[in-house]
């Protein structure tokens, strides 16, 4: 299957966000990419590091903006997640909205590790985050969930093939040391689940995590460059079980029953 992942400079211009999106999408089209994933709130910023608030964001045209998003996934047969903010009645979310290649929206994933501004702005999820493409098992995660194994465990116990990270993890100022240790934690995750993992970052401001692919020994095989806009593309197929990771499969099969 050929994956892709987006790096764009969110903000809290919609629109301007919504041509990085749609450029993205027409990028990846001509490459059959046949997955295409997006940083966390691509569709309208960060809170309150890309946009003030939740409840500064017009949700009448972010919903415009979705239903163009849903009409290009089905002309070009592509499944989209895209990482937005979702309203349902007074609560807000933030999620990552999966749209199949009929441009329906199939599914969607809330963030539930919130802390410090997310407690501000949003109310946790409840579900999974997993999902089966083309017959490969595929999770969704959300920034600061990140530093729980717990959250990455369930999808090791539910023999999830992929796990995609979209993050807003940037800074002000450059800092070599936060992104190496968002390096770490990706790759620990990958390493210690067997599991490929994909992480997405926006570009905000200076990058303090990677966008990057992560093999099932925790070794990075991709990594796009840091804060410019980049379409990572990737093709997955099944990966060869080492001696080491077959020991880390056993093993962990009997931790998580």
């Amino acid at each position: 299957m050929r994956l892709a992942v987006f790096q764009f400079r969110g903000s809290s211009d919609i629109k301007e966000n919504h041509k990085a999106i749609k450029r993205a999408i027409e990028s990846a089209s001509r490459s059959n990419v046949r997955l295409l994933v997006f940083q966390e709130c691509a569709a309208c910023g960060y809170p309150p590091v890309e946009t003030p608030s939740a409840r500064d964001i017009d949700f009448g045209e972010l919903a415009g903006n979705l239903a163009e998003i849903k009409t290009l996934a089905q002309r070009y047969g592509m499944y989209i997640a895209l990482g937005t903010i979702r309203k349902e009645e007074s609560s807000y979310y933030d999620s990552i909205q999966l749209i199949n290649p009929e441009g329906k929206l199939q599914d969607f994933y809330d963030k539930r590790a919130l802390w410090g501004w997310d407690l501000e702005n949003f109310e946790p999820g409840s579900e999974t985050g997993i999902f089966e493409i083309d017959g490969i098992k595929i999770g969704f995660r959300i920034c600061f969930e990140l530093r729980f194994p717990e959250y990455f465990r369930e999808l090791f116990k539910a023999k999830t093939d992929i796990c995609f990270v979209s993050l807003c993890d940037v800074q002000e100022q450059e800092s070599a040391e936060r992104y190496e240790a968002i390096k770490s934690y990706l790759s620990a995750r990958a390493m210690e689940n067997v599991m490929t993992l994909i992480s997405v970052n926006s570009i905000s401001k200076y990058q303090t995590g990677p966008t990057a692919v992560f093999d099932i020994n925790g070794s990075i095989i991709h990594e796009a460059p840091r804060n410019q806009e980049y379409l990572l593309i990737y093709d997955y197929s099944t990966p060869e079980i080492s001696f080491g990771a077959r020991g880390r499969l056993e093993h962990s099969s009997m931790l998580v029953k």
